[in-house]
């Protein structure tokens, strides 16, 4: 398991921070940052996804996101 989660700063995304999601970056649909995610790959309004703590890969919309670690 991870333990990048601990002393993450996590910034609100609005609709127009969505936008500028990068691959690479650290996503969360939680403000407690639990899961998180790795974002892999961008295509359509969605993000190819890593879950930092089981490893599995998921493809989500990118609107499920609140929160990006900063």
């Amino acid at each position: 398991m991870s333990d990048r989660g601990h002393d993450v700063q996590w910034v609100y995304l609005d609709d127009a921070d969505r936008r500028i999601v990068q691959v690479g970056d650290r996503v969360c649909s939680d403000a407690g940052g639990l899961p998180t995610y790795e974002v892999l790959a961008l295509t359509d309004g969605r993000a190819w996804l890593r879950d930092e703590r089981s490893g599995a890969d998921h493809l989500m919309p990118l609107t499920r996101f609140l929160w990006k670690a900063g």
